[in-house]
C-alpha cells in the first residue's frame, strides 16, 4: 500500500461491525504507522486490522493532553497516526478539542468520515427516518444530563417540530426524555425504537411507545451505548401500507434523468 503522510488521520470507525468501516477508512488503519483508539467503544476486531508492526495504543485511559502529546511526538517523528474514533467522528466525537492542539503544535490532519450509529440503528430497524408526507426532518440530538446543553436547544423546543429524533447519549435520562416530548405535545402512542450495541453481534432492538419507553428500558437493562429513535416514522406499521410515496419513482414526476409519463 501507498505510505501514508507523516500527519494525524481522525478515521471514523462506524458503529461496531468491524465491515461498516469506509473502505478509505480501513486502508489508512492498515497503512499508519501508529494507531490510537478509543479501546471503550471501537471493536478490537477492526483494530486488528492494523499492520503487524503498528504501534496500536489504548485512549480509553488518556486524559486529552497525553493523548496529543502523543501523537505530536509520532507525527514530528515522521510517522503517520490513525487515530480512529467510534461510528463518525463529526458527531459527538470530541474531536475539536483535539484539532486546536493538533493546530497549535502544527501538525496536519485529515477526517476520514463513519457510519453514525443512528444510521446502524435505522438499518436494524428496518426504518426510513425520513418518510414522505410523514415527516422530513431528522433530528440529532441528545439529553440533557450533566453536560448542559444550550439554551436554545433544550429537547422540548427541538421537539416542537414534531419531526424524528435521534438521541444519543441518552439511555440513563429517559425519564427527562419522556417528560420533555410529552410537554411538546407528543402523544404517549409516539412510536420509539431503541437499539444498543447497532451492528454489534450482541446488538438488542427494544420497540415501545413514549407512554412506555422509561419501564421498557428498565425492564432490558439498557443503561448505556444505545440510540433512541422517536417519532411516527418509526411507527412499524408502515412496512404494511403503501400510503407514503416519495415523488422519486413516481412515473408522472418529471425529473432531469426522466420525463413524466401523464396518465390518460
Amino acid at each position: 500500500m501507498e505510505k501514508l503522510l507523516p500527519q494525524v488521520y481522525i478515521v471514523g470507525a462506524g458503529p461496531g461491525d468491524p465491515d461498516l468501516i469506509t473502505v478509505k477508512g480501513l486502508r489508512i488503519l492498515q497503512t499508519a504507522d501508529v494507531v490510537i483508539y478509543t479501546d471503550s467503544l471501537v471493536n478490537d476486531e477492526l483494530i486488528a486490522r492494523a499492520r503487524p508492526d503498528a504501534e496500536v495504543l489504548k485512549s480509553a485511559g488518556m486524559a486529552l493532553d497525553e493523548m496529543v502529546e502523543t501523537m505530536v511526538d509520532r507525527v514530528q517523528a515522521g510517522k503517520s497516526v490513525a487515530r480512529v474514533h467510534t461510528g463518525d467522528p463529526s458527531v459527538y466525537g470530541a474531536i475539536l478539542e483535539q484539532m486546536v492542539l493538533l493546530k497549535q503544535a502544527k501538525v496536519a490532519f485529515t477526517i476520514i468520515p463513519g457510519v453514525s450509529s443512528v444510521f446502524a440503528a435505522a438499518a436494524a430497524l428496518q426504518a426510513e427516518l425520513t418518510v414522505p408526507e410523514l415527516t422530513q426532518t431528522l433530528i440529532l440530538t441528545r439529553a440533557e444530563g450533566r453536560t448542559p446543553v444550550p439554551d436554545r436547544e433544550k429537547l422540548a423546543d427541538l421537539a416542537s417540530h414534531h419531526a424524528t429524533i435521534a438521541l444519543y447519549l441518552s439511555a440513563t435520562l429517559t425519564k427527562k426524555v419522556v417528560n420533555e416530548l410529552l410537554s411538546a405535545g407528543w402523544s404517549e402512542d409516539t412510536p420509539v425504537a431503541v437499539v444498543q450495541r447497532a451492528s454489534w453481534p450482541d446488538e438488542k432492538i427494544v420497540r415501545t411507545t413514549l407512554k412506555s419507553l422509561d419501564a421498557d428500558m428498565a425492564a432490558n437493562g439498557i443503561r448505556n451505548h444505545a440510540m433512541i429513535l422517536a417519532g411516527w416514522a418509526l411507527d412499524p406499521t408502515l412496512h404494511d401500507t403503501s400510503e407514503h410515496r416519495s415523488k422519486l419513482y413516481d412515473k408522472e414526476f418529471t425529473h432531469r434523468f426522466r420525463k413524466g409519463v401523464k396518465q390518460s
